[in-house]
């Protein structure tokens, strides 16, 4: 054991599946701890982009949310709905207004 973790970026291949659309992101980068990729599974893709074109929006989505200045393990769209649904869990107890519906109000 060398004690290095792994370079981020994809692996699309070896550890993932022949049967799946899959691949794994190692989006931080740390200097001591231990790196976790995250498992990402294209269950439906109608978006006629590449598997490395998909791959790097991925990546990028990383870096986009709000309150982090680096990247995050996972894209910003799963941050924020997860904080929606907690929001929505914890203190609406009913849907939002609609005056809301088109902005960031979980916030």
């Amino acid at each position: 054991s060398s004690g290095i973790n792994a370079e981020y970026g994809v692996v699309d291949s070896v550890v993932s599946s022949a049967n799946l659309y899959d691949f794994y992101l190692v989006s931080q980068h740390f200097s001591c701890g231990t790196v976790s990729p995250t498992h990402y599974i294209v269950v439906h893709d109608t978006s006629d982009l590449t598997p490395d074109k998909v791959q790097k929006l991925t990546y990028m989505l990383t870096f986009m949310y709000y309150n982090i200045s680096g990247s995050a393990r996972v894209p910003n769209v799963c941050l924020y709905a997860h904080k929606m649904v907690y929001m929505h869990g914890q203190h609406l107890h009913g849907p939002a207004a609609p005056e809301l519906k088109r902005t960031l109000f979980f916030l």
